[in-house]
């Protein structure tokens, strides 16, 4: 197979000493042009067809894929400068010819407890595997939270660039998750206990939401967030009802972390066919709040190392509302990052994301956060888009075919 030429693409100019064209010569340079983005490869049935392929490779980014199940395409290919192999199953020989290549090679990472390129988001199960055989502390996600902590690793350069690779692996599966879907995020409060009034409003907000076609975002732990995903996650509210019932008898997780997502599990598995068939919610938890395990009810889980990317995301995908149910300090931070957003949006055309707050009482009085949005909203488009409400049913209407 004959070589595949790449054209050049940088801009020579040669440096002289003194002036005029006279001057002496001294050195060449180099001023590279900006680099091509690569596209993203991530299964193995478009990585096939690129290697099939007669014309040359544009700038490829594979990510963890079996390179040894078409070794033979692969090694008879030589036009892979511009490849960059995340992860994936490599042997010697392949790897020997990428590098000659001048491929990019990002060797796995056997030590980690996450896969740092992974291509697509967690599920509960997942994250949960071998909790009922061997308790919460050799599950994948109890596992990722020492790793996070682990004093000896927290100024590890290795380590640190594989999370922000995890994480800005995330970020792309769950673009990819949500493209083209109505998401609307619920904030609230961690610690709301199951079998409370409370929580079960929650739930019913998250079921009208996602019968109402949109996915439900919220922050993937435990409380009212638990909550809007259970609701999201039951196909009717029988369902939603006898679930509220079986859940109330571990009311909260500080306890037994395993005792408190037993019935959760078992709840999805009991569901089987029943389970919803098109994405109704996603979970965005962190591993900064590691001590808050992710609950069980968002179909896919965006899991993040980083907190203050978690955050930033779940509020730039709620692109067709937020709702905020009663909360503390953290979810009052949550509520002014958007309005952050809300109030320095430039292009209305489309119109802004509501912000409804829940709790009218909680919002003017235990925590007067209502009279300051009023004031930033004044004279500002987002003053429109500012909604305070009394019930979940009322928040639901509001957001009903947005």
């Amino acid at each position: 197979m004959q070589r595949r030429s790449r054209p050049v693409s940088e801009d020579v100019s040669d440096l002289r000493v003194g002036a005029g064209p006279g001057a002496e010569v001294r050195y060449r340079r180099v001023e590279p042009q900006a680099a091509v983005p690569g596209r993203e490869v991530e299964d193995q049935t478009t990585w096939r067809r690129w290697l099939r392929t007669e014309d040359a490779l544009p700038p490829l980014r594979v990510q963890g894929l079996d390179l040894t199940a078409d070794r033979d395409l692969l090694l008879a290919r030589d036009d892979l400068a511009d490849l960059v192999v995340l992860g994936g199953r490599l042997d010697t020989e392949i790897e020997a010819h990428l590098r000659e290549a001048g491929a990019l090679v990002f060797p796995s990472a056997p030590h980690a407890p996450v896969d740092p390129y992974r291509a697509h988001l967690y599920t509960a199960e997942e994250l949960y595997a071998g909790l009922a055989d061997e308790g919460y502390a050799t599950t994948l996600d109890a596992r990722a939270y020492r790793w996070f902590e682990d004093a000896t690793l927290r100024h590890d350069a290795y380590v640190t660039a594989l999370r922000a690779i995890h994480d800005d692996a995330m970020s792309d599966a769950l673009a990819a998750a949500l493209d083209g879907r109505r998401a609307v995020g619920v904030m609230g409060g961690h610690a709301l206990r199951r079998g409370t009034p409370e929580f079960a409003a929650a739930s019913l907000l998250g079921h009208r939401l996602a019968e109402d076609g949109a996915v439900v975002l919220t922050g993937g732990g435990p409380g009212a967030m638990e909550a809007a995903n259970l609701g999201a996650w039951a196909a009717d509210e029988s369902l939603l009802q006898d679930a509220l019932e079986a859940l109330a008898r571990v009311p909260e997780f500080a306890a037994d972390i395993g005792a408190w997502a037993e019935p959760a599990l078992r709840l999805r598995a009991e569901a089987g066919a029943g389970a919803p068939r098109r994405l109704r919610s996603v979970g965005i938890p962190t591993w900064y709040y590691g001590h808050e395990p992710p609950n069980a009810f968002g179909q896919l889980i965006a899991k993040f190392f980083s907190n203050a990317l978690r955050e930033d995301l779940l509020l730039a995908h709620s692109r067709a509302g937020l709702v905020v149910l009663p909360g503390a300090a953290g979810t009052v931070q949550e509520i002014f990052q958007m309005a952050t957003r809300l109030y320095y949006q430039v292009d209305v055309d489309d119109g802004l994301a509501p912000l409804v707050l829940v709790g009218r009482e909680h919002w003017t009085a235990q925590l007067p956060v209502w009279p300051l949005l009023q004031a930033l909203g004044q004279s500002r488009p987002m003053g429109a888009t500012l909604h305070l409400v009394d019930t979940v049913e009322d928040a639901a209407a509001i957001l009903a075919d947005r």
